[in-house]
This record gives C-alpha cells, structure tokens and sequence, in this order.
C-alpha cells in the first residue's frame, strides 16, 4: 500500500474521530445546559401579565368597505373582529423555556394562547394585503402590511411587498424604516429580510 495513501487515510480518520469526539461533547453539554435552565425554569413563581405590550387591533382603520363581495376578504375582516377583544402577544423568539423564565411556569398556557392569537393576526393581515392588491388596492393594502410590521412582524411576506410598494413609489425612506424593523427582529427570517430590502435601496 502506498505510505503516503495510508499516512493520509490515517490522518482522515483522526479528524473525522476527533470531531465526531468534539461533536458528542458540544451535543451533551447544550442538552445539560438546556434541562439546567428547565429545571429553573419550572421553580419560576407566576409573575404578572399586566404590563406587557399586548398588541391592539385598530380595525376603524382598516379598510374593511373594500371587496365585500369577497369571501375570503369577509373572512379576514371575521378574524379580525374576533381577535379585537382577545389578548395578543408577538412571542417569536422566545421559546417555552424563555417565557417560564422569565413569567413563571404557571403562565405559559396563556401566554402560548396570547401568542397564537399573533400568529393568527399576522397571517391574517398578509392574506388580506394579497387580496386588496390582487385587486388593485394597492394603498389600501399598505395600511394593513404598516401595521403588521409595527408589531414586528416575521413574516418575509409583509416585507417583501411592503418594500415593492414603497419602491415603486420611490418611497426610499420607506424602505429604510422597513430595514431597522427588521434588524430588531428575533426571528430566523431577519437575515433573508435584510438582504431583500437592501436590495431595493438606490
């Protein structure tokens, strides 16, 4: 057998043991540090609710005499109505274990639903959005995407044709608001937002 073959495949192995080596010991470590910050986590008492920026809907202005002919737009405007007196939370980011720490353990069920409740919203904005400009509302569909971007919105959608709006409008300062929104976002989609709406600046 060739020494230098051999003296290479040696070499391989010795890497591909030592990182899978590195790899277990980096993968037990984050699972200790993880059931270490649960165990905290669950000895957390209930804290209070009361002051957090729970997100209002501001349905008078939305443009809700638009395509009432429209099914899926009635539907929308239904959503909407039905969520204006529940309690709304954008959590994204924030794991189980994030909010037991920092609320208490005996809070999470109704945080889980505060935050279902945003989820809700924000989809139900973006769908809205499509089907005003669809129709040619453009403007009027901007209102709905402004204000989900205002509650920190994750939905690459939302800024996507928000910032083709404001483009098309040459609304650059626009766009720049779009981007700072979007650098304070807690959300995998942040860096994919960002490279979309640097592309649109002149």
């Amino acid at each position: 057998m060739n020494i230098g073959f051999l003296a290479s495949f040696i070499t391989f192995s010795l890497l591909v043991y030592y990182n899978i080596k590195k790899g277990t010991k980096r993968s037990r470590r984050q699972e200790a540090e993880f059931w270490a910050r649960e165990s905290a986590a669950n000895s957390v008492r209930r804290k209070s609710l009361d002051g957090l920026p729970y997100i209002k809907i501001p349905l008078e202005s939305f443009p809700t005499h638009l395509l009432q002919d429209n099914s899926q737009v009635l539907e929308c405007i239904e959503v909407m109505e039905s969520l204006s007196d529940k309690k709304i939370l954008n959590l994204t980011g924030w794991t189980n274990t994030d909010l037991k720490l920092e609320y208490g353990t005996a809070n999470i069920t109704a945080l889980s639903e505060y935050d279902q409740n945003y989820t809700l919203l924000a989809r139900t904005l973006q769908k809205w959005a499509d089907l005003l400009t669809e129709a040619g509302y453009g403007e009027e569909a901007a209102v709905l995407m402004k204000f989900a971007v205002s509650t920190n919105t994750d939905v690459s959608r939302t800024y996507y044709q928000l910032a083709d709006y404001w483009a098309s409008k040459k609304e650059w300062g626009q766009i720049e608001q779009l981007l700072h929104t979007a650098r304070g976002l807690r959300s995998s989609n942040r860096g994919a937002i960002e490279r979309y709406l640097k592309k649109l600046l002149p």
